[in-house]
């Protein structure tokens, strides 16, 4: 298989980050870069990074901008620009892949196509249990009982949920019957050819402040333009991190309104400034 590109979006997420790459270094596939698409962290994210891949054979490049405020949009196009191969892998900084994670994006691509994957939200006290010696081992991976426990517990707020994503199902006559429903993407987990993302201008730097304008603008904009959708649930596995959730910018909503009324698949401030 040709070789692709893992872009993770990261913002003073050090702990998280060095359970991600740890993740990463027990692929399947191997034959892959990794893009850190920083939004402003501090120095501390950068002696990280440059200790971690000291001692990894991991191909990991930094790509950073001064912290300005949430412009994840932004970066991930600085990103997009810096990669070197035909295929990206879009992960978050707080997500954790599965052992085939790499292997199953990069094996299903398709011209024209987009790969849907979804995730598994882990509760605070799993999440809590994560460390790198149950990446290693994979254990970590393994949902099971105390994975449905966790999403029966009655503070909703950290409890495990869509822990059925966790399952890797592979047989397609399973995968027929138990997979229902339209692609959509994920900001945290959907795989693109290069090319495909350079057709709408990439990710639209206007959408600023979190929790919205990177997952449903650009599906939105991939529909326009014609682009397939294909689902990966169930193969292409990721397990998020728990965290509280982030307030939703309202300026975000607004502006995609203004998207939808345009329909104009190809946005003006993106990869390239467009007047």
């Amino acid at each position: 298989m040709e070789k692709c590109s893992v872009i993770i979006s990261v913002y003073n997420q050090i702990k998280e980050l060095d359970l991600i790459l740890t993740a990463l270094s027990i692929q399947n596939f191997t034959n892959f870069d990794i893009l850190i698409a920083d939004d402003g962290s501090d120095s501390n994210m950068k002696n990280f990074i440059e200790e971690f891949s000291s001692h990894s054979l991991l191909k990991i490049q930094h790509i950073w901008h001064s912290d300005k405020g949430f412009r994840k949009n932004k970066i991930l196009n600085e990103a997009v620009k810096n990669t070197k191969t035909k295929y990206l892998i879009f992960i978050d900084g707080d997500c954790i892949p599965h052992s085939e994670f790499v292997y199953q994006h990069n094996n299903n691509k398709n011209s024209n196509t987009v790969l849907c994957g979804r995730r598994v939200n882990l509760g605070k006290r799993i999440s809590n249990g994560i460390n790198k010696q149950n990446i290693l081992n994979m254990e970590f991976e393994k949902v099971g009982i105390k994975h449905i426990y966790d999403s029966l517990r009655r503070d909703k707020t950290s409890r495990s949920t869509w822990v059925e994503e966790g399952l890797l199902i592979k047989n397609r006559v399973i995968r027929n019957i138990y997979i229902k429903g339209e692609p959509r993407i994920v900001g945290c987990n959907f795989s693109l050819n290069k090319e495909t993302i350079e057709k709408i201008n990439g990710f639209d730097e206007n959408y600023v402040g979190p929790g919205f304008g990177e997952d449903a603008d650009i599906e939105y904009r991939l529909r326009l333009a014609g682009t397939k959708f294909k689902t990966m649930r169930n193969l292409a596995i990721l397990f998020h991190l728990f965290h509280p959730v982030a307030k939703r910018s309202d300026k975000n909503h607004d502006y995609y309104k203004e998207v939808l009324k345009k329909s104009d698949f190809i946005c003006k401030n993106g990869l390239v400034k467009i007047n």
